[in-house]
């Protein structure tokens, strides 16, 4: 009995505290109604949000630090018409010039434009050039040849009209002539100077009436020229950006798959890895790869010392390259980058270029860190991708060539000359070689010391390759954000990304294109070499400085001091540009030379100026009414400002010792 009533007090006692629990719970209930939002729903289903406060404590804003423009190059506007200075095209010119370009889809955009340039300074006749890639490669679609593979020739001859006289082909006696090679022939260096072509050139040309150019080094004719040919800077400029277009299918191919990118709503960011094999043995980088990668990079390098375009030792030390910025990002370091800008993980990230070296494999770090990598195949279909390449006649499978079988007395050979004993023990039995290893353009090395001569199949995916560079270069030009693995910055020749960087620049200068400087980024990634994927807090507020430098003006001097020496298309500024009035331009800064590294442009003309307010005030206006929808999809941030007017957001990334990516 009294056990019984032990538990109906307890009972009771439990009973009286949850009735007290649920008193004072009310209780606090009733008194902060008042701060509490009732939601109601509409008729037709929709939710019904309350409206803003009066005062502005919340507001939506897009995220300008990962996508806006760059605010000090909005004043930057293309303007590539020529000036009054320059001279109406004569009518007689003196004869004709026809050209062979090798190389890939970089070197023939940058050897056009130069070939257009030296027709005008000569005044003679340009021939269509022809594209040796496509040419070379048999069975290519005989729907698109030699320079209409990849461009528009009847848009090409009608830009230039007032330039220079274009033909397609040359008269027939010509013609004849040629195919008996009695034709002078030229193959000029990629900074051939204006006197070459002026004192050497122009003389046989006039007597022979026509000259042939063998172009392979991704130019014909000096980079920077001085003032006094600004005009021919800005044909250069009105030749790559405006008379270059790729043909019809490329073009509706390459914007849709832009639009593609953008179905949601959401902006993407191109990035070019830079990873190709020429580049990679060019500046030593072999040592920065493994196993059978590492002896592909040193015999390309053997060979360009062999042939005369590397002067340099076969083994270099590539870390000590790696630390002077010579070799080119490796993925994972891009995607560390990326994050410590701040960019979420669902960011999409487009991979352009046509050759990755090392594979699909090196991509994984990146790819484990932005889920969202796409490339040209993750947006068109094979059989989208088939009707760019046009109607090609099979070609027959490739066999393998299998050495013969080594003889005993070979075999003994070799063992004399095996070198002093003991000697270790004799290799396992050899497993069989399979076919799938064999597949491929790097197969070779495992069987022969020299590289064999490129298959119908090899020449065909050459010519392939620039349908694809096509593709990922209109893409890499329309992107929200560009980021290069590498870009060339005072050595080799004209590359991808550099090209990109230059007509970004052209078009608009104020979009976000990323010009890092390697060898700093090399210093910072040897601080966290250990921990890459902990970086502290103030690594990472090293990496958005420098990054966001390299956005403006300290990106633009760098890239004018060191990529337009090599190539103009590069940084076309300030001869093809001009600037709107702005009381934000800051004073030109001038080289050592006396040339204008950043400022220098002219002014724009009044129509011009005109039309960039109308479009400034309609762009705004778009914003505004586009803010709430994009919110759904963009990286957008919900600011809500204290009274000091500092952002919640801004508060907290104060507060945190260490910047966690993933938050």
């Amino acid at each position: 009995m009294i056990f019984k009533s032990k538990i109906k007090w307890i009972t009771l006692l439990v009973l009286i505290l949850s009735t007290g629990s649920l008193v004072v719970h009310l209780s606090f209930t009733k008194f902060s109604r008042s701060s509490l939002l009732s939601y109601s729903t509409k008729k037709d289903g929709a939710l019904h949000f309350p409206p803003f406060s009066d005062k502005p404590n919340v507001r939506y804003v897009r995220n300008a630090r990962l996508w806006g423009v760059v605010k000090p190059l909005q004043s930057l506007q293309p303007y590539a018409n020529p000036r009054s200075s320059y001279p109406v095209r004569k009518e007689k010119n003196n004869g004709y010039i026809y050209a062979k370009i090798f190389g890939g889809f970089e070197r023939i955009r940058s050897v056009i434009c130069d070939l257009v340039t030296i027709s005008r300074l000569l005044n003679a006749t340009l021939v269509i050039p022809e594209i040796q890639e496509s040419l070379r490669s048999k069975g290519v679609s005989s729907k698109f040849k030699s320079f209409s593979y990849i461009y528009d020739e009847d848009q090409f001859i009608a830009s230039l009209k007032n330039d220079i006289v274009i033909v397609k082909s040359l008269p027939e006696n010509l013609k004849a002539a040629r195919k008996r090679n009695e034709l002078p022939t030229f193959k000029p260096k990629s900074t051939a100077s204006l006197n070459f072509y002026i004192k050497d050139i122009l003389p046989k040309l006039r007597k022979a009436k026509v000259i042939g150019l063998v172009v392979a080094d991704g130019g014909c004719l000096q980079p920077i020229l001085p003032p006094s040919m600004y005009e021919f800077q800005r044909l250069r400029c009105r030749v790559a950006f405006h008379a270059l277009q790729f043909r019809p299918e490329i073009q509706v191919l390459g914007h849709q798959m832009v639009e593609r990118l953008r179905g949601k709503g959401q902006a993407f960011l191109a990035f070019h890895p830079g990873l190709v094999r020429d580049t990679l043995a060019y500046h030593g980088c072999a040592e920065l790869f493994q196993d059978i990668h590492t002896e592909l990079i040193q015999y390309r390098r053997a060979q360009m010392i062999k042939q005369g375009i590397l002067k340099e030792e076969l083994s270099v030390d590539s870390h000590t390259r790696r630390d002077n910025g010579s070799c080119p990002l490796m993925p994972e370091e891009i995607g560390l980058l990326l994050q410590a800008m701040g960019y979420p993980p669902h960011t999409i990230v487009y991979v352009a270029g046509s050759e990755i070296f090392g594979g699909q494999r090196v991509l994984i770090p990146l790819r484990a860190m932005f889920p969202n990598v796409l490339d040209r195949t993750s947006l068109c279909s094979k059989q989208e991708l088939l009707d760019l390449v046009g109607p090609e006649a099979p070609l027959p499978p490739k066999s393998l060539n299998l050495p013969p079988p080594k003889s005993d007395k070979q075999l003994q050979e070799e063992w004399k000359r095996a070198g002093p004993r003991p000697r270790p023990l004799p290799p396992p039995p050899d497993r069989p070689i399979y076919l799938h290893e064999k597949e491929g353009w790097y197969g070779w090395i495992t069987e022969t010391d020299t590289e064999p001569e490129p298959s119908p199949v090899d020449l065909r995916s050459q010519a392939h390759k620039l349908l694809w560079d096509a593709l990922d270069y209109i893409v890499s030009v329309e992107a929200d954000a560009f980021f290069p693995g590498f870009n060339n910055d005072g050595s080799g020749w004209p590359d991808f990304s550099s090209l990109v960087m230059g007509q970004r620049l052209y078009e608009s200068a104020a979009s976000r294109t990323y010009r890092p400087d390697r060898k700093v980024l090399a210093k910072l990634f040897n601080i966290i070499r250990d921990k890459m994927y902990h970086p502290k807090h103030n690594w990472t507020l090293s990496v958005r400085e420098h990054l966001n430098k390299s956005l403006s003006e300290d990106g633009l001097i760098r890239q004018s001091l060191r990529s337009k020496p090599i190539s103009f298309l590069s940084h076309p500024l300030p001869e093809c540009s001009c600037r709107i009035s702005s009381a934000d331009f800051q004073t030109p800064v001038e080289g050592k030379d006396g040339r204008y590294l950043f400022g220098g442009e002219d002014k724009c003309p009044e129509w011009m100026q005109r039309g960039q307010e109308t479009t400034t005030l309609e762009t705004m206006e778009a914003e505004v009414k586009t803010v709430e929808i994009e919110s759904e999809y963009e990286n957008d941030t919900v600011q809500d400002s204290d009274e000091s007017g500092k952002s919640s957001l801004t508060l907290a990334m104060d507060q945190d010792d260490e910047w966690d990516p993933n938050d």
